[in-house]
């Protein structure tokens, strides 16, 4: 009895390491911001992360996720393994791609993730993209969501 309880402990252990693990062992790149004045933006020129000669900036266009021809790039019209986005609650909000065929890429219009119309899309205007919102990738002053590429 204490054997089988043990091995559902240790099942459940497992289970929970392989749920977390691809989070943990992504790569945090900054926040999507257009805030140019935030450390963490991407759109700070002078942050580490908005820097284009910073090794893991989206901006680099020699490094992993910012050349054109890297499967793990934003700017790769092709990429398979673009970065993810989550908003401030943790919630997983796209790729951050300029692949406009990936079902997750926040390029492809027909998508949930960049369809001006989706409720889920940083590209609408009424509902995460709205440029008022506090947390708005869009908002000039807002904080933006956290950018998370494969290693």
């Amino acid at each position: 009895m204490r054997t089988k309880a043990n091995c559902l402990a240790a099942v459940a252990v497992v289970a929970f390491l392989a749920a977390t693990a691809g989070r943990a062992l992504a790569q945090y790149l900054g926040q999507f911001s257009t805030n140019p004045y935030a450390p963490n933006s991407t759109s700070n020129p002078y942050g580490i992360y908005g820097n284009p000669y910073s090794p893991n900036s989206i901006h680099n266009p020699d490094g992993i996720y910012g050349s054109p021809y890297s499967p793990r790039s934003v700017n790769n019209p092709y990429a398979t393994q673009a970065p993810k986005l989550y908003d401030q609650s943790g919630d997983y909000r796209g790729r951050l791609s300029s692949n406009p065929y990936d079902p997750d890429s926040t390029s492809n219009p027909y998508g949930r993730y960049g369809s001006p119309y989706s409720p889920d899309s940083v590209n609408n205007p009424y509902g995460p993209g709205n440029p008022y919102r506090p947390d708005s990738p869009n908002n000039p002053l807002g904080s933006g969501w956290a950018i998370r590429g494969s290693p």
